[in-house]
Order: C-alpha cells, then structure tokens, then sequence
C-alpha cells in the first residue's frame, strides 16, 4: 500500500489489504497559522457584541421578557380611589375625611388658620356628597336633642350632615354613641350676650365645621330652635340655594344707624351699615371668608360696643359691602317680634298645638313673602325658636304630623 502525504489509505470496510499498519497523527499547526486564527476569533466575537447593542438586545428576542405597564392605560386617582379594598385608605381620603370628633387641642389662632385653607382648584377630583353643618350655640343643655334626633333620622346616615355643639366652658354634654350629638362639642370660650364674644362664638363654630371638607352649607342655630320640615326639605333647600342666608337692613334710626361706629372708617361708612338676624346660614366660601376676613373683623372687634353689637351687625354690613349679590337677604329662621321688647317671644308647651304648627309652616302670613334662586316661593323659613323645654312633649306628638318627622 503506497502512502500519500503520510496518511494509510482504507479500503470501505477498513482493512488494508491483510495488514494492519500504526495510525499516523496529523502535524500540529505552525505557530503562524494559529495567530491569524484566533485574532479573526476575537474580532468576530466583538463584531456580534457591538451588533447586540446597537440592535438593542433584538438578538435575544427568544429570551423570555417581563410585562412593561402601559402608562396610558394605568386607573387614575379616582379609579384607584374606587378599587381600593376593603379597610384600606384612599389616596385622597387624608384630605377628604372628616374628623372623627369635633374635640381638639387647637388655639383659636391654629382653628382660625387651618380653618381658612381652600383649593384654588373648584373641581372636586372625587364625588364628592354636600352636606349640611349644623352648629348649635348654646349655654348648656339641649333640652331639644330628642327631636332634633328624629329630624336627623331623616337622612338614613350620617354622610349628608354634620353637627357641632358650642357651649359654656366646663359644660359637658353626655349623649349615647348612637345619637347626632355624640362627641360633636367643640372647644369653646365664654360667649356673652351683647358682647364681641358672641361672635367669636360663631366664628369658633364656622370654623369649626370648615375642618370637615364635605360641609357645604353652614346654619347657625340655637338650643331653643326646632326644624320646621324634614331633612330632605332642609337639605335640598339649603344646598340647591344659589344664595347664603343672611338679612341685611338699612335701619336709620336710632337702633340701626345710630349704632355706627366712626372708628370703623374707612374699610365701613355710615351709609353701608346695616343690621340683620343673628342666626344666618352661608355657603362654604362665604363661611371661609368669614373665618380668614383680617381686615373687617379686628375693626369691629374694637370699635363695635353697646349699644353696637357685633352678632346683629357684622355679617349683614361685611356681606353687603363685599358680596351683596350672594345673600339672599333674610334669614330660614322664623322668629316672632310681636310681643315687643328687646327679645322675640318664647313660646311655652300651651302655645304648641296644630293650629300654631301649621300657622307658622303653611304658605301665609307667617312664612311672609320671599323669592328663593330668583323665583317667588311659599317657603320661607326652614326653623323657628324660641320654644321652651316644656315644648318637648308636644312638638314630638306632633311632628309626625304636622312637621313630617318622627
């Protein structure tokens, strides 16, 4: 057998003609022949790594990939506001929810300041529900809790209102956990009648209520007012108003005018005085600007003494002044004068009957005439006082049927 370039030629089934030679190795490459080799390795690996990066990983599409969320498709605030679950907070609900109890440890000055905050923007990014603030200013006792309980029940819940209670210092009211009146005092200071302090009194009380994002409407009432409809009478009438609740006269005599202050000039004239009830109702930004107003208040504050006094004149002048065509001027409190004399009548448990209750509730003389969003209307006043404690017994009697409550 004749070998060629040293490799033992092989017949197809691998003899060799009857003898079996020794296999012979292939020569080891020449040094300059592995050089070349492995520098032409080297750069094509670099080559496919400079491909990988520019191509952006395109390269190794087969290899699994983590979802990426898709931003325009993510829930908003709101959406996720709705989907939280059960007993976990909602994004906004630190700037919607309202305090547990109306009790805190704040000055006047941090109630005032904290009460005065407000968004610049109108739109509200939650659905938010109005509700009504009802404030009672009183010495001590609610001798008409009872039925003011039964109106309350009206509502099915406590998300359309909100009560709070201002009264003497050291006073404490001990309600059960179930009424209106539960954990609604608020802290307070000695309020006199015909002084300054009566206004901070209600001022106190607006402010108060203003810490409770979903108030919309704010009344001023007292321990010896009574509703004079349901709740849903009340509440649409108060939060379907394009108006705030406040009387504001031009009285020239000497229990108007003639209670003008010159040191209220130049921010108040004499002919821009006015009077009014003292038991108003306002809508949330005039109530803010009741709380924030540093430039009326410390006037009257100083300059408004008796026979000038700062709950009958104040808002009926500020409001007339500044926002004249964003009161309705006259007040949902219905109040008799008849009797003469420095105070309305208080009306005792033989007054209260049903000719009485309708008298002062059906379209007439007693409910007067007034217009409400522009428009004449039969109702006028929404509550009365002043009705003595021994007028209990019979107003619950008859509220079922006279006052539709109870």
């Amino acid at each position: 057998m004749s070998m060629a370039g040293g490799v033992a030629a092989a017949d197809i089934n691998g003899k060799d003609g009857g003898s079996n030679p020794t296999p012979t190795r292939a020569p080891p490459l020449k040094p300059k022949l592995l050089r070349p080799l492995l520098l032409l390795a080297v750069l094509a690996t670099g080559f496919l790594a400079v491909v990988v990066l520019l191509l952006g990983g395109s390269a190794y599409s087969v290899l699994p990939r983590l979802p990426v969320p898709n931003a325009a498709a993510l829930p908003s605030s709101r959406q996720r506001a709705v989907q939280q679950p059960c007993g976990k907070p909602r994004p906004l609900e630190r700037w919607t929810r309202a305090p547990a109890s109306a009790w805190h440890n704040m000055t006047d000055e941090e109630l005032l300041w904290a009460a005065s905050w407000r968004p610049a923007i109108g739109k509200y990014p939650y659905r938010r529900v109005p509700k009504v603030a009802f404030m009672f200013l009183t010495r001590g006792p609610l001798p008409l809790a009872p039925l003011w309980e039964r109106f309350f029940a009206g509502a099915g819940g406590k998300e359309l209102y909100s009560v709070y209670v201002h009264a003497t210092p050291g006073y404490r009211h001990d309600f059960p956990a179930a009424s209106p009146f539960h954990r609604r005092q608020v802290p307070s200071q000695v309020a006199r009648w015909g002084d300054t302090s009566m206004a901070d009194a209600e001022r106190r009380l607006v402010a108060n209520a203003l810490l409770d994002p979903g108030n919309q409407r704010f009344v001023l009432l007292s321990e010896s007012c009574v509703p004079l409809y349901g709740f849903p009478v009340v509440r649409h009438y108060l939060t379907r108003s394009r108006h705030s609740f406040v009387g504001a006269f031009d009285d020239p005599g000497p229990h108007g005018r003639g209670r003008y202050r010159a040191g209220l000039a130049p921010e108040v004239r004499r002919s821009q005085w006015r009077k009014g009830a003292q038991w108003f109702e306002l809508g949330r930004d005039l109530a803010v600007a009741f709380v924030a107003d540093e430039r009326y208040y410390p006037k009257f504050k100083e300059h408004c003494r008796a026979p000038c006094y700062m709950d009958e004149h104040y808002l009926p002048t500020v409001l007339s002044v500044e926002a004249p065509h964003r009161i309705a001027n006259r007040s949902v409190t219905w109040v008799d004068w008849s009797r003469g004399g420095a105070h309305p009548a208080t009306f005792g448990e033989r007054d209260v009957d049903e000719a009485f209750l309708r008298r002062i509730t059906a379209p007439g003389k007693a409910q007067g005439e007034c217009t409400y969003n522009g428009q004449p209307a039969d109702v006028c006043f929404l509550f009365a006082r002043k009705f003595a404690p021994n007028t209990l017994k019979p107003l619950l009697s008859l509220a079922p049927k006279m006052l539709g409550y109870g």
